[in-house]
């Protein structure tokens, strides 16, 4: 048996993912699908100038709202979606407000002032003459009637969470004192403050966005990509390849 010495004297693991795969993972889009594009673009790129057995692309969800173009963005990955099983979805708790509004929830104002505007707008829905509340019904209508069949399937087949390696990737984060396995989705979608504060060590390093930051923000429990893409033109992905961690940027 190792003494009690030995055990506090040992270095941590350095995190890792299995050997032969990469991992890439793209924070928040919020409607941009030209650095989406761009984005896409390196990373097939990147993986012709280091092949890999098998590459694996995680999207950590917010694809939708405040940018210019919801519609495309949905569209493009859906179409990733149907080439092939190396891509993971996530949901963002901005698809979260409009499968809801879709659904016939009454949070229309609310989400029309976080960027749901601007959905409307990418599927043809012009909201100059909005102002009454009588009005709502008939947007939903409108929306149904232009929401493609592949962007309903697209965004109710979005996961929660996704696990490899010694991470573990959601859009928001995860509620501090609770086991993974145990963590529920509203705290995937929407947690902040407790999350960022803490320092406990959550069993694996979590891989997040929702919370816009200047730079990726790297700390010894989480990984923060969400560089505001629709307004500072920055797209981030997190390069995970064995033990070591790179990031690629729109622009550079």
């Amino acid at each position: 048996m190792l003494s009690l010495r030995k055990l506090r004297s040992r270095t941590p693991r350095e995190p890792s993912i299995p050997k032969g795969f990469r991992l890439y993972a793209l924070g928040d889009i919020h409607g941009r699908l030209d650095l989406l594009q761009e984005m896409t673009d390196r990373i097939t790129a990147d993986v012709n100038q280091f092949p890999v057995r098998q590459a694996i692309e995680v999207y950590l969800g917010d694809y939708i709202d405040r940018g210019p173009d919801s519609h495309g963005v949905i569209d493009w990955l859906a179409g990733l979606c149907v080439i092939g099983g190396e891509r993971v979805f996530l949901r963002g708790n901005h698809e979260t407000y409009l499968l809801g509004f879709l659904k016939g929830e009454s949070n229309f104002e609310r989400w029309s002032h976080l960027g749901g505007q601007e959905t409307l707008t990418s599927y043809g829905l012009s909201l100059e003459h909005h102002s009454e509340h009588q009005d709502v019904e008939e947007i939903r209508e409108h929306l149904i009637a232009n929401f493609p069949a592949r962007h309903d399937d697209f965004l109710k087949r979005l996961r929660s969470h996704f696990v490899f390696g010694d991470y573990y990737f959601a859009h928001a984060g995860v509620r501090p004192g609770i086991l993974l396995k145990e963590q529920n989705d509203e705290d995937l979608l929407w947690i902040k403050d407790d999350f960022l504060e803490s320092r406990e060590d959550f069993g694996k390093i979590v891989v997040h966005g929702h919370t816009p930051v200047e730079l990726p923000e790297i700390r010894p429990n989480r990984i923060n990509i969400d560089t505001g893409a629709y307004l500072t033109n920055q797209l981030t992905c997190l390069v995970l390849d064995g033990k070591s961690r790179r990031f690629l940027q729109t622009g550079d």
